[in-house]
């Protein structure tokens, strides 16, 4: 009786480390290096305003493009949706477009040669939520494919001006969608910005 207990318990013993080993071969080790890579990415990205001429690769914007995507939404119902404008008349014709709300006849795009606009469902309404978290991603993984970036505001204005209505008619878009920023994206003319420094009480400890 004692021998077949020993054995018992061998065989047990000898089941239990074969299942740790394979758990052990399935889980994925953490990636230390990637972690750091993305605290360095999110921490020394800055608004760029000054950009060359030179159209970053397709595959780049279409990767820049799928980052915002994967955003987080509210309840996901991904309400926002992204205008990617790489073609120079209708990027042209948004910055017209915005300038003219301000009053002035500026680049509003600093040069930056992509435009991509989020806009999002109005009737959702976690929408601006939605779509401010999109417009983050979209900068921070431009930052991550080494482009240069900016949030620039009035695309609200533009979409609810009857030209701005017309272009989404014209694209095919349908319903109730408000602008809620442009991403620019090029590569940077001159120095990369440096950061200030941060303000004082930025977190309030509770312990």
């Amino acid at each position: 009786m004692r021998k077949n207990t020993l054995i018992l318990c061998a065989v047990v013993m000898m089941l239990c480390c074969s299942c740790q080993q394979k758990s052990a071969e399935t889980t994925e080790p953490v990636n230390e290096n990637a972690k750091n890579t993305t605290m360095e990415d999110l921490l020394t990205r800055r608004s760029v305003r000054n950009y060359t001429d030179s159209m970053p690769p397709m595959e780049v914007i279409e990767e820049i493009c799928k980052a915002g995507t994967y955003a987080p939404t509210g309840m996901n119902r991904q309400s926002p949706i992204i205008i990617a404008v790489t073609n120079k008349e209708m990027r042209d014709r948004l910055s017209k477009l915005n300038a003219a709300v301000m009053g002035a006849d500026n680049d509003p795009f600093y040069g930056a040669p992509v435009v991509l606009v989020v806009l999002a469902d109005k009737n959702v309404h976690t929408y601006i939520e939605d779509g401010s978290l999109v417009m983050g991603n979209l900068m921070n993984a431009a930052h991550a494919l080494g482009l240069g970036s900016c949030w620039i505001h009035r695309a609200r204005e533009v979409f609810e001006s009857e030209e701005g209505k017309q272009i989404l008619a014209d694209l095919g878009i349908e319903g109730d969608y408000a602008g809620i920023g442009n991403c620019i994206l090029g590569y940077t003319a001159g120095e990369y910005p440096q950061a200030k420094d941060r303000k004082e009480n930025w977190v309030y400890w509770v312990k």
